[in-house]
C-alpha cells in the first residue's frame, strides 16, 4: 500500500472510531443508520440557504429545499426529465402551440388544508412579475403573452398577460409564440404557486424577505412542509399530510445540512452522518475511484462553470481585454490537474450536444494572441491595466480554480489579480449588485434546451450580473427565436447569438460540469440525469444489507 493510501486509511479508521464512540453514547447508531430505520434522509446541501421564497432565489442549495416544499402545475419525471402531472392532473395544448389549458386536481391543497385553486397560480404569477419584487427569474415567464411588457411597465393591466382563470380548477395560458420547452418551464420554481393568504399577513406582495417563509408561518403545497430551520446548521422538512399524493411519499423527513466546507462534508459521510454529499474534495476523487467506487457518483451535467466579467469596470469594458483573459486560461491543464480529470473544458456557454445543438468554437488557449489583444487594448505586457479581483463563494474547489487561473494570468499576461473569498449570502449580494470585477459563476440548465443558457444574457436579465448588453443579441433571443418554426431555424439563431456572446466575451466559460457526489448504497430512487435533479418525493432509504 502506498504512503498516501496508508494515511488515508489511517484517517478513515480514526473517523470511524470516533463515530463508533459517538454512536455508542447515543444508542449505537449513526445518523444514517437511524435514518434508514426511521425514513429520514440526511442530505449534504452546501451553503446556508439565502431564502426559500420561490420568487427570490436562484441558487442550487435553495432550489433543493424549495423543490421539496412546493410543486407547480407540472413536475419532472426523475429519470427521463419528461413533464409529468403535478398540481395539474392533465392539460391540453392548442394545435398552434399558443394556448395551454391546465386542469387542477380536486384534492390539491396547501399544507394548512386550504384548497389550492387556479386563482392561486394567477396571483402567484402576477406577484412574480411585479418589478418591485426583483425576481431574478422573472425573464423565464416571458413566453407568457405580454409578460415582458408588463414587467417593464409598458402595459399596466395584468389582464393583458396570457393567464386566465376559467374556473377554480382550470387555468388557461396563452403564449406570445410557440415555446417547445414551455412545459419544462412550468416545472420551474418561478412558476410555483405561493400562498397569498399567508404572504399578505406579513407585508405587501412585492416586499422582499418577509417573515412569511419562517418556521410556523410558511404554508406550501409540495410533498413536504417546513419543520425546522437552524441557522448555519440544517433545514428539516417533514412529510406533508395535505399533499395530494402523500400516500406515495416514502420519506418521513429530509434533513438538509449546511455543508459549505466540503472537507468536513466528506468526513461526515465517511462517519455515517450523511447519506449524500453535494460535492467531494478534488483530492479525494482518486481515492474513492480506487477504494470505494460504489460510493462515488459522477454523471454528465447540463451545467457550465464560468467567470462573469463586469463590463462596466475600467479595463473590462474593452472586449479585447476580456478575450485576452479567456484565451490565456489553459482549460485542459486546469481539468487534468486541479479538477482531477473530472470535467470537460468549455469554450462556449452552452454544453455541446444539448438537444443536438453544437455551439461555436471561436477561441482556444493561445497566450501569444492574448498578449497581442492586451497590447492592442493599450496594456502591453499587462502594464496599466486597472486592478482586477476574482470573487468566489466559500468552497475549496473554487479557491483552487481561482489560484490556478490567477497564476496563469500572471504567467501569460503579466497581470496581478486578487482573489477574494466570501460567504454564500454575502457573495450572492455582491454578485447581484454588480460589486465585482470578475465573479465565479455556475449555471445549471433549468430545462433541456440551449435557451436556458443563452437567455441569461439578455439586457437587464435578473442573472446578467455583469451588465453586458447587445441589441442584436436581444433581438435574436427575444424576437427571432420565438418566431422560429423548426429546430434547424432555432439552432441557427442560437449559433448566431452565441457567436456574438463569445466574440464580446462578457463571460469566460471554463468547463462543463460532471457531478461529484458521494451516495450511500441505502439511498434508492435517486436516478442520475443531466440536470442533477432529484425528486424528494420519489427518494427513499433502506436498512443496509
Amino acid at each position: 500500500m502506498s504512503r498516501s493510501l496508508r494515511w488515508q486509511s489511517g484517517v478513515y479508521a480514526v473517523v470511524l472510531a470516533a463515530s463508533a464512540l459517538l454512536a455508542a453514547c447515543s444508542g449505537g447508531n449513526t445518523r444514517v443508520q437511524e435514518g434508514n430505520a426511521t425514513g429520514v434522509l440526511h442530505y449534504g446541501n452546501g451553503a446556508e440557504p439565502q431564502a426559500i421564497d420561490p420568487h427570490l432565489t436562484s441558487g442550487v442549495p435553495e432550489a433543493h429545499i424549495i423543490d421539496s416544499l412546493f410543486e407547480g402545475l407540472v413536475s419532472k419525471d426523475p429519470e427521463t426529465l419528461e413533464p409529468v402531472p403535478g398540481v395539474a392532473e392533465r392539460w391540453e395544448v392548442s394545435p398552434d402551440g399558443l394556448t395551454y389549458r391546465f386542469h387542477l386536481r380536486a384534492d390539491a391543497r396547501w399544507s394548512d388544508g386550504t384548497a389550492l385553486t387556479a386563482e392561486d397560480f394567477h396571483w402567484s404569477w402576477w406577484r412574480g412579475l411585479q418589478p418591485a419584487l426583483g425576481n431574478d427569474s422573472a425573464y423565464m415567464m416571458f413566453p407568457l403573452k405580454n409578460a415582458e411588457a408588463y414587467l417593464k411597465g409598458e402595459i399596466t393591466d395584468f389582464d393583458q398577460v396570457g393567464v386566465r382563470v376559467i374556473d377554480p380548477r382550470t387555468l388557461e395560458v396563452e403564449l406570445g409564440a410557440p415555446t417547445p420547452y414551455f412545459l419544462q418551464l412550468v416545472a420551474h420554481a418561478s412558476y410555483y404557486p405561493v400562498p397569498r393568504h399567508v404572504i399578505e399577513k406579513f407585508g405587501a406582495p412585492a416586499d422582499r424577505f418577509t417573515r412569511w417563509t419562517r418556521v410556523g408561518n410558511i404554508v406550501s403545497n409540495g410533498a413536504y412542509r417546513l419543520a425546522e430551520w437552524k441557522l448555519n446548521r440544517y433545514v428539516r422538512v417533514e412529510r406533508n399530510p395535505e399533499y395530494w399524493d402523500a400516500a406515495n411519499v416514502r420519506l418521513n423527513a429530509v434533513m438538509f445540512y449546511v455543508t459549505e466546507n466540503i472537507v468536513t462534508e466528506e468526513r461526515l459521510f465517511r462517519s455515517g452522518q450523511l447519506h449524500y454529499t453535494t460535492d467531494i474534495p478534488l483530492d479525494k476523487i482518486p481515492v474513492y475511484r480506487r477504494e470505494a467506487p460504489e460510493l462515488l457518483r459522477q454523471d454528465l451535467y447540463l451545467s457550465t462553470y464560468f467567470y462573469m466579467l463586469n463590463v462596466t469596470r475600467p479595463g473590462l469594458d474593452d472586449a479585447r481585454v476580456r478575450r485576452a483573459l479567456a484565451m490565456s486560461v489553459d482549460r485542459q491543464t486546469l481539468v487534468d490537474t486541479v479538477l482531477q480529470g473530472v470535467n470537460v473544458p468549455a469554450y462556449a456557454m452552452t454544453p455541446p450536444g444539448t438537444l443536438g445543438y453544437q455551439p461555436p468554437t471561436l477561441f482556444d488557449f493561445d497566450p501569444e494572441a492574448a498578449r497581442k489583444l492586451l497590447a492592442e487594448a493599450g496594456y502591453p505586457d499587462g502594464k496599466g491595466l486597472p486592478p482586477l479581483e476574482v470573487v468566489y463563494n466559500t468552497h475549496e474547489g473554487h479557491r483552487k480554480i481561482a489560484v490556478a487561473i490567477q497564476q496563469m494570468w500572471k504567467k501569460h499576461l503579466n497581470i496581478d489579480v486578487t482573489i477574494v473569498n466570501q460567504e454564500w449570502k454575502v457573495f450572492l449580494d455582491t454578485r447581484q449588485h454588480g460589486e465585482f470585477s470578475i465573479s465565479r459563476h455556475g449555471w445549471q440548465g433549468d430545462y433541456v434546451d440551449p435557451n436556458t443558457f443563452l437567455d441569461l444574457f439578455i439586457t437587464g436579465g435578473g442573472n446578467n450580473n455583469g451588465k453586458w448588453s447587445n441589441a442584436r443579441y436581444d433581438e435574436l433571443i427575444l424576437r427571432k427565436l420565438p418566431a422560429a418554426r423548426t429546430q434547424e431555424e432555432r439552432f441557427a439563431i442560437f449559433h448566431e447569438a452565441e457567436t456574438i456572446l463569445m466574440e464580446e466575451m462578457p463571460v469566460i466559460p471554463l468547463y462543463t460540469y460532471v457531478t461529484k457526489h458521494l451516495v450511500s448504497p441505502t439511498v434508492k430512487g435517486m436516478a442520475p440525469n443531466i440536470l442533477d435533479f432529484y425528486s424528494f418525493k420519489h427518494i427513499y432509504v433502506e436498512p443496509a444489507k
